[in-house]
């Protein structure tokens, strides 16, 4: 693990780029005397995590109280894409101004980047653990597909914020069914790329006893921001007890 940048930010929040291999990471901590819960947070691929929005939601958690890490996936951000990545971004594009269907790509595609990002955030996960001034718990928020795997075989996660906004794979979709954590489910009600009925068929699937779905007017973007501040009242509930 290897801190490459730290700053002071004017809300009182420390940022550090890191690395652990060759993968570029951010943490986000706050000013505080004893050790601090952990959020991870990862975003649906193709946004890097120096997107504003991340970086804002980030900060917000940090300023509330919690450790917040993130990573680029595979092919984001600072990460390379491989052949197969342009390739399979070419495909989707193609169908989707053909207006054809994109659920096979999606498989395609999706299904192994979930398969490389997991181990990824188990190896941030061990990492960061090991600094002083984080203590756990730890909860997970942003990518559902990510988060419904990350979930299923890393017991360290208590509590989870999922977004409807991204594709799940079949796979994932039936991992579902094993989660018994504590979670918060995002949907954008008018989200043109996810199905509605979709998203509400995962949340129906979702194992755990206590699962809160939140559904918001608006598009894809749209998510108002008063549902970053209930989701850092949600983690308190279940990270700062």
């Amino acid at each position: 693990m290897h801190f490459t940048s730290e700053q002071r930010l004017d809300d009182g929040v420390f940022q550090r780029e890191f690395t652990l291999g060759e993968i570029p990471r951010t943490l986000w901590t706050p000013e505080s005397d004893a050790p601090v819960p952990l959020i991870l947070m990862a975003h649906n691929n193709g946004l890097p995590k120096a997107a504003a929005r991340l970086v804002a939601r980030a900060r917000h958690a940090a300023a509330y109280g919690y450790a917040v890490a993130t990573i680029d996936a595979a092919g984001c951000g600072d990460r390379p894409r491989s052949a197969v990545d342009e390739q399979a971004r070419t495909d989707l594009r193609r169908a989707v101004q053909a207006g054809e269907p994109v659920d096979e790509i999606f498989e395609s595609f999706i299904g192994p980047l979930v398969e490389k990002a997991v181990p990824e955030w188990q190896t941030t996960l061990d990492a960061l653990l090991a600094l002083p001034e984080i203590g756990g718990p730890v909860g997970y928020s942003g990518w559902t597909a990510v988060g419904i795997r990350l979930a299923v075989v890393e017991p360290r996660i208590a509590a989870a914020g999922f977004f409807a906004g991204g594709y799940v794979p079949l796979a994932q979709r039936e991992e579902a069914r094993q989660l018994t954590l504590p979670l918060l489910f995002l949907l954008q009600w008018d989200d043109e790329g996810n199905p509605r009925q979709r998203a509400l068929d995962l949340f129906d699937a979702f194992g755990s006893k206590e699962k809160t779905l939140h559904a918001n007017l608006g598009g894809h973007t749209g998510t108002p921001w008063f549902e970053v501040e209930d989701g850092n009242r949600f983690f308190g509930r279940h990270l700062m007890k």
